[in-house]
């Protein structure tokens, strides 16, 4: 048996697949103060039920890591780094996420000034040694971060990535002092810019004691429980890696849950036979999106976590903190069931990005919520079943809800409460259709090629709003939306990252040069994961320009033909996402980046049993025009295949569809609920 387990800030999603395909789902409330016991016991009820069968593997998708950068609830961390580049970290790249927005204000570097010391030497940017270390500059710096209590330390000297014997020196200098934690560049990113190779270690530093303390302990406790399988965990590139390599690198895990439901998002679609799709996930605390094209998941090296919007790629940047290693390209925004409801000071309506997540979460939950959220109001306006969530398990109290919506938010506008719940609902998704826009349009896409495909136990409630604001004709809802992405732990394979620093034209490049550097990552690579399929691409820009674009290389025999089709497949990529080419300018090869994967088993496929429409109708309200409409409800096996007019109201377990009028929906072959929106 193998069990993927997803931690949201709401709930936390466990699916089981036996031996014969059998499905097991479970979904219980996250447990924020530990998110390892929600885990434990998910895991326990789904075990208990199946005790003579082992556990083949536990695969994990776990937020531990950004949810410690965007509470600062991270080690205490120092940095040691070459003399004269202390304030690497402040000065970054001088770029604001909101040009025009003079209240803005830059988040706080990770390690504060008074922790960023400086050590004496110095390497050339072609790897011969300028300056010696000085170990008495090493040993001052060690003696102060002692007497400060530091529990972790990032080691980022200049030029260490093309010779590393300084960096090896002082992470060996630190190893002996005392019993802290060491993150050093060299192995972390070595790779050019200094600033983005510096936040990388900086953060992995950062969240490196907390998540190797939750994974050892998670570990210990699930073989307590008598699963003897490995724990694995989902890597921010959409691959698995084994905890105990996590808990040496844990910046590679920083989208790990995100990155799950994009990988059951592209499996899905190529089952389909549909290989363009824009990824829609949307839960109770966050939504992410990103774009599956031609059936293939599109990764990015740039990401930043920690602002207002967290997302991979080239076109916005400043508001977190920039890590650089191989990601989906994917969006993600505050914005979720648990978003929160106010009233600005001009008399607004805002929605989050602030989450009452699962404790105590929205007020018709009854578990203590003070705050209007998200979820009260698709409440109020009949969208959500009152008699609870999760197949009853979490009934949903109306009347204390309504009650603190008008008082909170009704009073303060002058609007019927249906308008104003109507307008959070409409709001919300002009929110995330921002994220969206994210991963399509500002990457060069048309949205209105794709198909949208949302999951999430909110996604498919707001997933036709979203369709119609961006020109999107077709909605597909998978099974079992609520819990897509812990089916999509299941449909990930074991894989490793390289990455080397080449900075050469290309055209004073030779095959030669091309097949000795594969060689010697292809080498280490196999220590890593024998038998490994392998991916190489190579970032190329113009020369003068600061960002490059990953352009996908054969891996077999390199010739000039295969070097000119290399400049010449930029060159059509560059046009192709900045609507022009320089095709008399040089073109640079910036790095080289090798990926080795082993073959991902298939999503896991759980069968719709068909079945009758139950005699339900709930009255909803969809805007001035169509009013309150008594509105039927039913079960997805109750769908047929037939396109049925809206509006309906599809329950799931897990999940809850709305099909709004003008909108109609089918059920297909695999389960999916497909709606034209119309």
């Amino acid at each position: 048996m193998r069990i993927g387990v997803d931690i949201g800030g709401t709930f936390t999603d466990i699916v089981a697949v036996h031996p014969n395909g059998e499905v097991v789902v479970h979904k219980l409330p996250s447990t924020p103060r530990d998110y390892g016991q929600a885990i434990l016991k998910g895991v326990k009820e789904v075990f208990d039920s199946t005790r003579s069968e082992a556990v083949e593997e536990v695969i994990h998708g776990t937020t531990v890591a950004t949810n410690a950068i965007l509470s600062g609830t991270g080690a205490c961390t120092g940095l040691i780094t070459t003399k004269g580049f202390r304030d690497v970290l402040e000065i970054g790249r001088l770029r604001m996420p909101r040009l025009y927005d003079l209240s803005w204000v830059k988040p706080e570097p990770l390690v504060p000034r008074y922790l960023r010391l400086e050590v004496d030497e110095r390497v050339a940017a072609d790897g011969t040694i300028e300056k010696d270390l000085d170990e008495g500059s090493v040993i001052s710096a060690i003696e102060r971060l002692k007497a400060e209590g530091v529990e972790s330390i990032a080691v980022c000297l200049l030029n260490s990535y093309v010779n590393e014997e300084h960096e090896r020196r002082v992470g060996e200098l630190l190893r002996e002092a005392a019993n802290w934690t060491v993150s050093l560049s060299f192995e972390i990113l070595p790779e050019i810019r200094e600033y983005e190779r510096t936040s990388t270690t900086v953060v992995n530093a950062y969240v490196l004691p907390l998540v190797r303390t939750y994974l050892s302990v998670l570990h210990k406790e699930l073989h307590c429980l008598g699963v003897e399988g490995p724990l694995r965990i989902m890597q921010s590139g959409g691959g698995i890696t084994e905890a105990e390599t996590a808990a040496v690198r844990p910046v590679q895990i920083i989208e790990s849950g995100p990155a799950a439901g994009v990988v059951a998002a592209a499996s899905l679609g190529r089952r389909m036979g549909e290989g363009d799709l824009i990824a829609f996930d949307m839960g109770g605390t966050t939504a992410k999106a990103s774009l599956v094209e031609n059936g293939q998941i599109p990764r990015a090296v740039d990401h930043e976590v920690g602002g207002g919007i967290s997302l991979s790629g080239r076109l916005m940047g400043g508001g977190g903190y920039p890590i650089r290693v191989p990601c989906i390209d994917l969006a993600e925004i505050g914005a979720g069931g648990g978003s929160i409801l106010r009233v600005d000071g001009g008399g607004g309506l805002q929605v989050g990005p602030d989450s009452a997540g699962s404790d105590p979460g929205p007020v018709c939950y009854a578990k203590g919520g003070t705050n209007s959220t998200l979820t009260d109001a698709n409440l109020l306006l009949g969208y959500l079943n009152p008699q609870g969530l999760g197949g009853g398990k979490l009934v949903l109290h109306k009347e204390p809800a309504r009650k603190r919506f008008q008082d909170e938010i009704v009073s303060r506008m002058d609007l019927p409460e249906e308008e104003v719940a109507l307008g959070a609902h409409k709001i919300a998704a002009a929110r995330m259709v921002r994220a969206v826009r994210a991963v399509s349009s500002e990457r060069g896409r048309d949205p209105t090629k794709f198909l949208l495909m949302a999951f999430g136990g909110s996604g498919p409630l707001h997933a036709v709003e979203m369709a119609r604001n961006m020109g999107i004709g077709r909605v597909i809802v998978p099974p079992s939306p609520g819990l897509f992405s812990a089916f999509g732990l299941l449909a990930a394979g074991l894989q490793y990252d390289l990455v080397r620093t080449c900075l050469k034209h290309i055209q004073t490049m030779s095959p030669v040069d091309f097949s000795t550097a594969f060689n010697e990552m292809n080498e280490e690579i196999q220590s890593k994961l024998p038998g490994a399929h392998l991916e190489l691409r190579a970032d190329l820009r113009y020369t003068g320009q600061s960002y490059e674009l990953g352009i996908p290389v054969s891996t077999e025999i390199w010739d000039n033909q295969k070097i000119a089709q290399l400049q010449s497949t930029f060159e059509s990529e560059h046009e192709r996402t900045y609507g022009h080419r320089a095709e008399n300018d040089p073109v640079e090869v910036v790095t080289l980046r090798l990926r080795a994967f082993l073959p991902a088993p298939e999503l896991p496929v759980q069968p719709i049993v068909s079945g009758d429409s139950p005699a339900a109708t709930r009255l909803a309200y969809y805007g001035a025009s169509d009013g309150w409409v008594d509105t039927r409800v039913i079960s997805r096996p109750a769908l047929g295949e037939s396109m049925e007019t809206g509006p309906m109201i599809v329950e799931d377990y897990d999940a809850t569809t709305l099909v709004p009028p003008g909108s109609s929906a089918g059920l297909d072959a695999l389960g999916n609920i497909l709606i034209d929106v119309g």
